[in-house]
């Protein structure tokens, strides 16, 4: 076994510490102690702000290599799954960690198309927003509802022992809940703002197709945009909303009120809501003309470039060829699009620039998803919602894999900088 040698030369003691694949464990650190025999004395930790260097959990999910730029699930990778599979499938592979035969698909169209009928109360409240209001705050009060109708899901709130945890069985049930909540959600909010008549799902068809058709489109090209798109987004590893949810989830709450903690992350300016701002960017960037200008202020730190860099990938990230590849797929849909230019320009522009190139800036999957979704006619506003419900599936995956490992309460420690006591 490889091990890292520590002498603390505070005491001179000198400790051996085992290195398991390219890791070690915390709780070997903290045994080094600035008094050694005093079982009282607190170990030493480890500060990362921001967990750039800390993992928090085992998983067999997603494989991220950033040096190489690749990514796979469950060990298969992400250009074979997007050129064979279609969403469906890759989200079985996700989630249960096996491609799912026919019977399991109906199974799971049944199940989700029972579950997605979505009771008055939820209705209610999405009808009661004006229907310019964002689709955030009309995400997160429709979930809540939804929670409040399921008994499944609040017991796990009222409970002493685990509702969820070790109960693979009953988790796959409130899985499978969670996922036809979050699309009706999607699709109630859609309706409503468009003006449009709410379709109940139907157990023939697909989880995309019955987004489709609970949002009143029925276009069979966006099927099949989607069917490829979902799959690049399908899972990402630990990212920020997937931590959020887990480090919710800890407490043994229900999966539903989980995704409430992922949401506000989701949205997040740094993360999922980096797709709008990419958008709006680019907006008022205006031409390619105005390109060189606005690179420059970004290198001054004056302007903020969105869709470009990512904290993992230190090459090109491996969704993007394959984004590039449904672009000329719907080329024509896309190019209808002026504002393409402008990101088509930028890419252009920063592949070439020194400071781009010596910090190994590459562009990201944010820098093109956004035209997809707007040429298939998915108005602005929704775009970052469906990219985090076809996130859904990856999360529940991490989920459900953590309710097979020790209860673990995620509670991390602090540095305290104030003035202590005398």
């Amino acid at each position: 076994m490889e091990t890292l040698k520590i002498v603390d030369s505070r005491t001179e003691k000198e400790y051996t510490i085992p290195i398991h694949d390219g890791h070690i464990r915390a709780e070997d650190i903290s045994q080094i102690k600035e008094k050694p025999d005093d079982k009282t004395s607190p170990g030493i930790f480890i500060l990362d702000e921001g967990y750039e260097h800390t993992a928090c959990m085992k998983s067999s999910v997603t494989s991220i290599d950033g040096q190489l730029g690749t990514l796979s699930y469950r060990d298969i990778p992400i250009d074979r799954l997007f050129s064979e599979k279609r969403y469906e499938d890759v989200m079985h592979l996700v989630l249960w960690g096996q491609m799912p035969t026919q019977h399991e698909k109906d199974a799971f169209r049944a199940s989700f198309s029972a579950a997605a009928q979505p009771p008055k109360v939820v209705l209610d409240v999405i009808r009661s927003f004006p229907r310019k209001t964002e689709t955030f705050p009309m995400i997160m009060a429709g979930l809540s509802a939804f929670i409040a109708s399921d008994e499944l899901l609040t017991k796990a709130r009222h409970q002493p022992k685990p509702v969820f945890h070790g109960k693979l069985d009953v988790a796959d049930v409130a899985i499978t809940r969670s996922i036809a909540y979050f699309t009706t959600i999607i699709a109630l909010i859609h309706c409503h703002k468009t003006g449009r008549k709410f379709t109940p799902p139907e157990p023939g068809r697909s989880l995309i197709g019955n987004l489709l058709l609970m949002m009143g489109i029925r276009d069979p090209k966006v099927e099949e945009c989607f069917d490829k798109l979902w799959i690049l987004y399908a899972d990402h590893e630990m990212t920020n909303s997937t931590a959020a949810f887990l480090h919710a989830a800890s407490t043994l709450t229900d999966p539903m009120s989980a995704t409430l903690a992922g949401m506000v992350s989701g949205y997040g300016p740094l993360h999922g809501g980096a797709i709008d701002l990419a958008y709006e960017a680019f907006r008022q960037i205006g031409s390619p003309e105005n390109v060189p200008i606005y690179i420059e202020m970004c290198k001054s730190k004056r302007a903020r470039l969105f869709g470009y860099g990512h904290r993992v990938y230190k090459t090109r990230d491996p969704r993007l060829s394959l984004i590039e590849e449904l672009m000329y797929t719907y080329r024509e849909d896309i190019e209808a699009n002026p504002i393409l230019r402008v990101a088509v320009a930028i890419d252009s522009y920063a592949n070439k620039d020194p400071y781009f190139v010596e910090r190994g800036l590459k562009a990201n999957a944010d820098l093109f998803g956004c035209f997809l979704y707007t040429a298939m006619g998915i108005d602005e506003d929704m775009i970052t919602a469906i990219i985090i419900l076809s996130r859904a599936a990856g999360v529940l995956a991490h989920w459900r894999e953590s309710l097979t490992q020790p209860v673990k309460l995620w509670r991390p420690r602090q540095v305290y900088k104030g003035t202590m006591p005398n």
